[in-house]
C-alpha cells in the first residue's frame, strides 16, 4: 500500500497525459476524416503536399498510440508494484527523471547507453546498405 501510495502524483500525471494524448488523436481522426475527399483537388503540387500532410498525420497517429501504449504500461507496472525501476540496471529511477518522463523504463544512464547503442547499429546498418548499393553499381558497369 505504501508503494502504491507513493506514486499517486505519478498515476495523476500519467492518467492527464493519457486524456490529453487522446484528445489530440480524436482531434487528428476528426481533421484527417475531413480533409480525405474522393477525387483529387488544385495542381499537382497541391495533391503533393496534401499527401505529405496524410503522411505526416498518419506518422504522427502513430507516435500518439504507441505513447498511449506506453502510458497504460506504465500504469500497470505501478498497479503491480513494478514501477520506478530501471529495466537494464534494476537500480531506482530518480523521482526527477519519473516525474518528466513518467512512462520511462530506464534510468538516464542506462537510456543514453541504449540510445548510443541503438545510433551505432542504424549506422552500421546504413553503411552496410550503401556498400550493397555500391557493389551493385560496380557489377551493372
Amino acid at each position: 500500500m505504501a508503494a502504491e501510495k507513493k506514486w499517486d502524483e505519478i498515476r495523476e500525471i500519467l492518467l492527464k497525459m493519457k486524456e490529453e494524448t487522446l484528445r489530440e488523436i480524436s482531434k487528428a481522426v476528426k481533421t484527417g476524416t475531413a480533409t480525405v475527399t474522393g477525387e483529387p483537388t488544385g495542381d499537382i503540387y497541391d495533391q503533393a503536399s496534401s499527401e505529405r500532410d496524410r503522411e505526416l498525420g498518419l506518422l504522427l497517429g502513430d507516435r500518439e498510440r504507441d505513447k498511449l501504449h506506453q502510458i497504460d504500461e506504465a500504469l500497470l507496472r505501478i498497479a503491480e508494484g513494478e514501477y520506478g525501476i530501471c529495466e537494464e540496471c534494476e537500480e531506482e529511477i530518480p523521482l526527477g527523471r519519473l516525474k518528466a518522463m513518467p512512462f520511462t523504463r530506464h534510468c538516464v544512464k542506462c537510456k543514453s547507453d541504449l540510445e548510443k547503442l541503438q545510433a551505432q547499429t542504424k549506422r552500421l546498418e546504413e553503411e552496410r546498405s550503401f556498400r550493397d548499393i555500391s557493389i551493385s553499381e560496380e557489377e551493372e558497369g
